[in-house]
């Protein structure tokens, strides 16, 4: 135990890193279990999307939105969401929302967004877009 503080003591910023990096971790395990946001898998979409007619929100820059995203979705340019700018959805508040950015990281935060402003059923999808790619399921360009 000496041996490690003496460590810590000698390599200051190297001791900074390490604990910047566990603490970045344990974020990233914690971080969706607070969420207000259901997180759901490409089944779970697939089935809000057929039976509850949810509405698929995608976040992703326009030119990503072209080269493939999920059929009939609807894009939101990255400003927009950055401003919280969510007017074009209020007709959809109390519809299943579901959030789809490159690889499901963005997208938590869009979401807990979303119901600070009132909308009831915002789901992200785990994984994002690359995950729905990876299990093959059908993309339109």
């Amino acid at each position: 135990m000496e041996q490690l503080i003496d460590f810590a003591r000698d390599n200051f910023i190297l001791s900074g890193i390490w604990i910047a990096l566990v603490v970045m971790l344990v974020y990233s395990f914690v971080a969706p279990l607070m969420s207000k946001a259901n997180r759901v898998d490409n089944h779970q979409a697939t089935l809000l999307i057929n039976k509850e007619d949810a509405i698929v929100l995608d976040i992703r820059a326009q030119k990503d939105f072209k080269s493939g995203h999920i059929i009939g979705s609807k894009q939101m340019k990255p400003e927009e969401v950055r401003e919280g700018d969510f007017s074009k959805l209020e007709k959809y508040k109390d519809k299943p929302i579901i959030i789809v950015c490159a690889m499901g990281n963005l997208a938590s935060g869009t979401a807990n967004k979303m119901v600070k402003d009132g909308f009831t059923n915002v789901n992200v999808l785990s994984g994002g877009i690359n995950a729905w790619q990876g299990a093959s399921l059908p993309l339109s360009k």
